[in-house]
């Protein structure tokens, strides 16, 4: 079994043409509602829906309509959209949870369950761009003056997307919707010997978490260690809105990822840790899509001044400062050119 669509916990598997549910369904009403935990998650989700759903569109506008054009808004303007497309799909998801089936179809089934990896792909992959972009700026400041433009920055976002969604096909494929004793469910369908389950979730583990955050590691290891040796400690502020970020994604997959690594040996587990494990871990991963903005408005100023200007103003900040400080000020002492460069190179 696989956990492949938010707030889902049906599984099934198919061998020749015959299919074995793990799921004995009864006719009977939905009592989602009336369960602790099942109420807990939709009223959860719910929250994060509506907090993600606003948050991200309000990023949106700030960074695509606000803000001057440069390649960091161009960044954070790509990862609200990874997140507002996910909020977008995840009613769909808290509705067949409460109602206990899937009424949606069969197309919708696959969709739905394929946004939840091209939002974890596109935003780890945005990440891993985004500490790069910093690396090059701290590293290569004179390049990066010379060939950091919003047109080449547009061009890997595109690209970024292009092998999240191919990295997603997957759930497509396996993804189907399944009726037993008049209850229609999206389940995911396997070959009996999970050898292509097992194949799907190690590789989602490795491409979209264990590769993407070594290389995030290195970077800014790298960046810590030049910014020490020059002496602009100080000026590394401009850093804790990635770092923020990059934790914050960090922490909000790790569990969904540790509960599908155990589930390839749930034989010799516990069913019932699984499952609820399984739930949990996909309730913090979609909690990332609505955190990006909240962490925009709370590190663009300083906390103590937050309630002084807008949330716009500290939207912008947050995506701004960026290129305004520590880059800038690391080419005035490391290059002849002057301090113009920013995010608008």
């Amino acid at each position: 079994m696989d956990q492949l669509e938010y707030l889902d916990y049906n599984y099934s598997y198919e061998d020749n043409g015959s299919m074995l549910t793990e799921e004995t369904f009864s006719p009977h009403k939905p009592l989602c509602l009336r369960e602790p935990l099942c109420l807990s998650l939709v009223v959860v989700s719910l929250l994060i829906f509506l907090l993600g759903f606003c948050g991200n569109a309000l990023v949106i506008w700030v960074a695509g309509f606000k803000m001057r054009k440069s390649v960091n808004t161009t960044w954070y303007l790509s990862l609200a959209v990874s997140d507002f497309v996910f909020c977008a799909f995840l009613p769909f998801s808290i509705a067949s949870t409460a109602m206990e089936a899937w009424i949606f179809g069969r197309a919708m089934c696959k969709l739905v369950p394929s946004v939840l990896f091209l939002n974890m792909f596109s935003s780890i992959f945005l990440l891993v761009i985004i500490s790069v972009d910093r690396l090059v700026s701290v590293v290569f400041p004179v390049w990066a003056q010379n060939h950091r433009t919003i047109k080449k920055a547009s061009v890997i976002v595109f690209l970024a997307w292009l092998l999240a969604i191919a990295l997603s096909v997957p759930s497509i494929i396996f993804r189907d919707v399944s009726s037993h004793l008049g209850r229609t469910s999206c389940v995911n369908k396997y070959t009996s010997d999970q050898y292509s389950h097992s194949m799907v979730a190690l590789s989602r583990l490795v491409v979209g978490f264990v590769v993407p955050f070594a290389i995030i590691i290195v970077c800014y290891s790298i960046i810590i260690l030049k910014l020490r040796n020059n002496r602009m400690t100080k000026s590394s502020k401009p850093f804790r809105v990635m770092s923020a970020l990059v934790a914050a994604f960090f922490l909000c997959w790790l569990p969904y990822h540790v509960f599908i690594v155990l589930e390839l040996n749930q034989d010799n587990l516990n069913r019932d840790l699984l499952t609820v494990g399984l739930k949990v871990g996909t309730l913090t991963a979609a909690t990332n899509s609505f955190l990006n903005p909240m962490l925009y408005v709370f590190m663009g100023n300083d906390f103590r001044r937050k309630f002084k200007s807008s949330v716009f103003s500290k939207m912008e900040n947050a995506m701004a400062e960026d290129g305004r400080t520590s880059t800038s000020r690391y080419l005035s002492r490391t290059s002849t050119v002057d301090g113009r460069a920013s995010t608008h190179m």
